[in-house]
């Protein structure tokens, strides 16, 4: 026989950053970081530059310690209290979502980021691809909250978010909110829904400061098809391989500007946004923080 029809097929090499997050060690943008402060070494060679393709037979070593091999996805929601950085560490010591959330998880990423005093739904998982994949704006997927503002809601402005807003040189994409409350503003604190796609850094405190409008609550009740439901502040709840998957398969990019085409318009439902897929009833935070 020919040596064409003996010789294995040469395994396809991949980035070593995305090796990396796949083994659920890291994200992929941490990874880059990682090498670049000279922490990962291939084949007893310590790396400079994340620009290399590795296969299974080259040995990667991280922090002096062999890269654990590659595990099965697993995705949890967490209610995120407020008052915790998500980060593994924080320059000023300030408690994080990692040192809080139960041990046997493992090492795990977040799936983005909640500011510090943001409560409610985060995603986390033991995979850095598959948190890159759900972060992706592409996925079309909407992100829900419920914010509380102080100060005078004109429905105008909020009306015209629609059309996505610029602040301080920024360009946010579509917004869409809504006052909770279908008979209109009874107090100088009032709660409005608020749905966008992008997630950028602080995007809704930003915006209601443009309108004129300080948040003082934050808490996110949904990421796409995923539900705070009644999940506790500080429980951790893993979603079975099944629903990641047919999530995952049945993602829609988006369809040019604005929202995924297939997803419904916040004020088509904006009275049913407390339940969830079982039509769970508002979870108990929600009925609080009314009164807060």
């Amino acid at each position: 026989m020919s040596n064409k029809e003996t010789d294995a097929p040469e395994e396809k090499g991949e980035r070593i950053a995305k090796v990396m997050a796949r083994a659920g060690l890291c994200s992929r943008r941490d990874a880059e970081r990682w090498i670049a402060e000279g922490r990962v070494s291939v084949d007893g060679n310590v790396l400079t530059s994340p620009a290399l393709a590795v296969t299974s037979a080259n040995t990667i070593v991280v922090d002096g310690k062999p890269l654990p091999g590659k595990s099965e996805s697993r995705l949890w929601r967490y209610h995120k209290p407020s008052g915790l950085v998500t980060s593994h560490k924080d320059e000023k010591d300030r408690p994080t979502v990692f040192q809080k959330i139960p041990k046997e998880l493992g090492r795990v990423i977040s799936v983005g980021r909640l500011d510090l005093t943001t409560e409610g739904l985060l995603l986390l998982t033991n995979d850095g691809e598959l948190a890159r994949k759900l972060e992706m704006p592409s996925t079309g997927w909407i992100r829900r909250y419920r914010v509380r503002v102080h100060g005078t809601v004109d429905p105008k402005k909020l009306e015209a978010l629609q059309g996505g807003v610029t602040v301080e040189g920024v360009r946010y994409g579509p917004i869409e909110a809504s006052l909770e409350n279908a008979e209109g503003q009874k107090s100088a604190n009032t709660w409005l829904a608020v749905a966008i796609t992008e997630g950028k850094n602080r995007e809704i405190r930003k915006v209601m400061d443009h309108i004129g409008l300080e948040v003082n609550r934050l808490i996110r009740i949904s990421y796409g098809p995923f539900q705070l439901g009644t999940l506790r502040r500080g429980e951790v709840d893993e979603i079975r391989s099944h629903v990641i998957r047919g999530a995952i398969s049945s993602e829609k990019p988006s369809h040019g500007k604005g929202f995924a085409k297939a997803k419904p318009k916040l004020n088509s439902i904006k009275h049913k946004h407390n339940k969830n897929k079982k039509g769970m009833k508002k979870p108990d935070h929600a009925d609080r923080s009314r009164k807060a």
